[in-house]
């Protein structure tokens, strides 16, 4: 009767384990995406600040904020040439 009660709580443990691995995942992601896309915004916010002088400006949005978070100093280029024409 011991051996069984182990089994079932060791099988329920794992269980367990395995449903919060797989639900916590998504929140990971989430949350890694919203912090890249502030990152991006502020980014951009300090391009258009310091580069209105050199009439350069891209408009701050979700797109635009999450290509700039992702994709770093590339991102941002690209999204300054695209924005040019």
């Amino acid at each position: 009767m011991y051996l069984s009660s182990m089994i079932y709580f060791l099988v329920a443990a794992i269980g367990l384990f395995i449903i919060v691995k797989i639900f916590s995942w998504p929140i990971k992601v989430l949350i890694r995406l919203l912090i890249n896309g502030a990152l991006g915004a502020l980014v951009l916010w300090g391009i258009n600040y310091f580069g209105g002088s050199f009439n350069i400006s891209v408009p701050i949005n979700g797109v635009t904020s999450l290509i700039a978070g992702f994709l770093g100093i590339p991102g941002i280029i690209f999204l300054i040439i695209f924005n040019k024409f």
